[in-house]
């Protein structure tokens, strides 16, 4: 079946359908009816509005939503700067990342069970600038805590794209709670306030904070009205709410700096909303895979799931791209991708399983890998060898396994903890990977002592 059978089963109810227009009351009789914000909206509660675009952008951009909550979300002290340092996300400048064209490559990153989920952050790798909205960023969490019972956190840099590799976190948002486990994504738009528990244990997983604009999913094109992510397997929350008068710790991230502003409500206290910038999530054993029935290995675009579309047609600030267990069926095909040298940049990462197109071993569960723009890359030796003299029958790959790309057409950085203090950086990656690749080249013999007209190597 197309669907995960997830080892922690679901606990909270959702409403179906990607950037749908979504009411939900925790308390029937909540939401106004005819008016968006009445003189006395019911039971004494506050309306506010939560906007993820301007209100005056197109219709099918635009993204509002109405909360109807017991405390306003600006009564709260001034924000001050955060005291406590969290190595690797707080003092890293996306100005100051070291641009390469080295082809890089991290072994699995280690869960360090001594800290929270917020404070687990590490800024890995990007481009652009939270400030005026551009670009991107890659961090890495590991966590072995709860965060705070009455600590609770919003990014105002962007929408985070969370993707769990192991463990299993418990999100409560603002709108609802969310359940997310390994081989399921959870985007949490910009501005939206959250906290993260963790039900069965440590923690670790990637994320992509999109600074500019949302995430959408792409044009389906030739392929029709059907296919890849479908809308109606993506999951938004239910309204939930809290009420309670203790004192609570807001953190915020703005421009990759902490701040933390203190309060005496629960910020989790909607008891109603409606509209269509909420957070959501996403199995991706729905995704529908589509491929060549007949020959040649399509482009990996064919495996987005999520785009951030660029002001450019067609060129995409990060692009959400999964490589799903599959049929291949192609004849006289090299069937692994194939070697190239791309203008996007490339960074990937694997959930679990093995990679088809790295079977050598260095690209492992909670590991990475970055291919900037132009840098050269493709099967490592032993695939190709494998995959140039295996007998081309119809064959499932990626049984059990779940890699995934973070595409961008920006050139990314690496950080300082990223590139040194992670220690995790694979310095044999390039001669493990490429430099033993063979020359196979057995031109024709000349015929009648007359060449081809091609030069030789002296």
């Amino acid at each position: 079946m197309p669907i995960t059978a997830f080892t922690v089963p679901e606990k909270y109810s959702y409403q179906n359908g990607f950037q749908s227009y979504h009411e939900t009351e925790a308390v029937k009789g909540a939401l106004p009816i005819g008016a968006n914000s009445p003189q006395k909206p019911p039971y004494g509660l506050y309306a506010e509005k939560l906007s993820g675009t301007a209100f005056t952008a197109p219709r099918h951009e635009n993204l509002q939503t109405w909360l109807y909550r017991i405390i306003p979300a600006a009564a709260h002290s001034q924000f001050v700067s955060y005291e406590r340092q969290i190595p690797g996300l707080t003092g890293e400048s996306l100005e100051d990342m070291v641009q390469i064209p080295n082809q890089l490559r991290w072994d699995p990153f280690e869960i360090d069970e001594n800290v929270d989920w917020l404070h687990s952050l590490k800024l890995i790798s990007g481009s652009g600038s939270p400030t005026t909205k551009t670009g991107l960023g890659i961090y890495i969490f590991s966590a072995g805590k709860d965060m705070d019972p009455r600590h609770a956190f919003y990014s105002a840099d962007g929408d985070f794209l969370i993707v769990p590799q192991h463990g299993v976190l418990d999100i409560q948002t603002e709108l609802g709670h969310i359940l997310a486990r390994p081989n399921e994504i959870v985007v949490i738009p910009r501005g939206i306030r959250y906290r993260v528990s963790l039900p069965d244990g440590p923690v670790r997983g990637y994320i992509l904070e999109l600074y500019q604009g949302h995430f959408q999913l792409p044009e389906l094109g030739p392929i029709g009205s059907n296919g890849l992510a479908n809308t109606r397997d993506f999951q938004a929350p239910v309204a939930a709410y809290e009420e309670e008068a203790n004192a609570w710790s807001l953190y915020a991230k703005f421009n990759n700096n902490l701040f933390t502003a203190q309060q005496n409500h629960s910020p989790f206290d909607v008891v109603a909303w409606h509209g269509v910038y909420y957070p959501y999530k996403y199995d991706l054993g729905r995704f529908n895979v589509i491929g060549s029935t007949s020959f040649d290995h399509p482009d990996p675009s064919i495996y987005t799931v999520l785009t951030g579309p660029s002001d450019h047609l067609g060129t995409a600030i990060a692009d959400f791209v999964i490589f799903p267990p599959r049929w291949l069926v192609q004849e006289d095909t090299f069937r692994p991708p194939w070697y190239h040298r791309n203008t996007m940049s490339e960074f990937m990462g694997l959930i679990h399983g093995d990679y088809d197109a790295k079977t050598g071993g260095g690209f492992r569960p909670a590991g990475a890998s970055l291919h900037n723009v132009m840098s050269a890359h493709g099967p490592d030796s032993s695939t190709h060898e494998g995959a140039s003299n295996s007998e081309l029958v119809p064959r499932k790959i990626g049984a059990g396994s779940m890699a995934f790309m973070f595409e961008s057409c920006l050139m990314l950085g690496v950080s300082r903890w990223g590139l040194k203090t992670c220690e995790k950086v694979q310095s044999d990656y390039n001669d493990e990977s490429w430099v033993g690749l063979k020359s196979h080249f057995r031109p024709p013999k000349e015929e009648n002592g007359k060449g081809g007209g091609a030069s030789k190597a002296v």
